[in-house]
């Protein structure tokens, strides 16, 4: 017996399309930075950025701690003005350690431009067991790398070669231990306005006050990269500080600024020299 079988038509309307999501693993809260270190030299210390009333320095350090939302008590900075990487490494980072940061900013290096014992390797090996020791506690460490200096601080002309060969010399130096560490760098000659005479204090040596804000704000651009909350970004508009008057400017420079650049003049200038002969050879 055959069955006839009638076959209907059925229309099939497709569901709306699901709205996309991104997978789980990518969707990540930012890291929230509770625990900060500043090491380094004087524009670590904050020279250049003075407070008003009780006097001594604010710069980069504290910037960066009100943009990422730190605490007094998560706060540290062991730096003094002065240090060189070695110092950094044997005063100063045994604290930073003891003080478990979340986040340790690097400025130092300079200072080593200067000595007549000037040994890159040394510095760069002394940089790379910094970020290591720092980073074995947990740490994200930002180390800078160096703007040429010399077109910022008046020099005569061996000088400014001598200074200029340096700080490319240290430069070299970062970038390996950079590269091989796997950390971040700030590069300070890539700041915008880096070599504006508005970024640097009247010494030329230290940013003013809107050059920390500029610093602050290069860190902190850093951190957000690598996934951290920054709740109250760098303004570059400046205030909270004092307003160094000429009377100060002038102070200063007598007191401090001539004197130092006498003994590191001194120490500087061995080195200019064979710079200077080397080009008189070369002609």
């Amino acid at each position: 017996m055959v069955v006839g079988v009638t076959v209907m038509s059925v229309d099939v309307t497709p569901l709306p399309d699901r709205p996309e999501h991104p997978p789980l693993a990518a969707v990540v809260s930012p890291k929230r930075a509770r625990r900060l270190a500043v090491l380094g030299d004087s524009t670590a210390v904050g020279l250049g950025d003075p407070l008003p009333r009780r006097g001594g320095w604010r710069g980069v350090g504290p910037l960066v701690a009100a943009a990422l939302g730190v605490d007094r008590g998560g706060y540290l900075n062991p730096s003094f003005a002065g240090a060189r990487m070695r110092c950094v490494l044997t005063k100063q980072v045994p604290a930073a350690v003891a003080h478990r940061p979340d986040v340790a900013l690097l400025i130092a290096g300079m200072n080593d431009t200067l000595r007549p014992d000037f040994d890159a390797s040394r510095v760069a090996a002394d940089l790379a067991e910094v970020i290591r020791r720092l980073r074995a506690t947990g740490t994200v460490v930002l180390p800078v790398r160096f703007h040429d200096h010399s077109r910022v601080f008046r020099l005569p002309a061996s000088l400014k070669r001598a200074l200029s060969a340096r700080v490319a010399e240290l430069n070299a130096a970062i970038d390996d231990v950079v590269a091989r560490e796997g950390v971040s760098c700030l590069d300070l000659a890539r700041l915008p306005g880096a070599y504006d005479l508005a970024s640097w204090s009247v010494d030329r040596l230290h940013p003013s006050e809107l050059g920390h804000r500029m610093l602050a704000d290069g860190f902190t651009g850093l951190l957000a990269e690598a996934g951290f909350d920054v709740p109250e970004p760098v303004s570059l508009a400046c205030g909270g500080g004092a307003q160094p008057s000429a009377a100060g400017h002038v102070g200063w420079l007598v007191l401090k600024g001539i004197p130092w650049l006498w003994r590191r003049g001194r120490e500087f200038l061995p080195y200019a020299a064979v710079i200077m002969w080397n080009s008189f050879r070369a002609r």
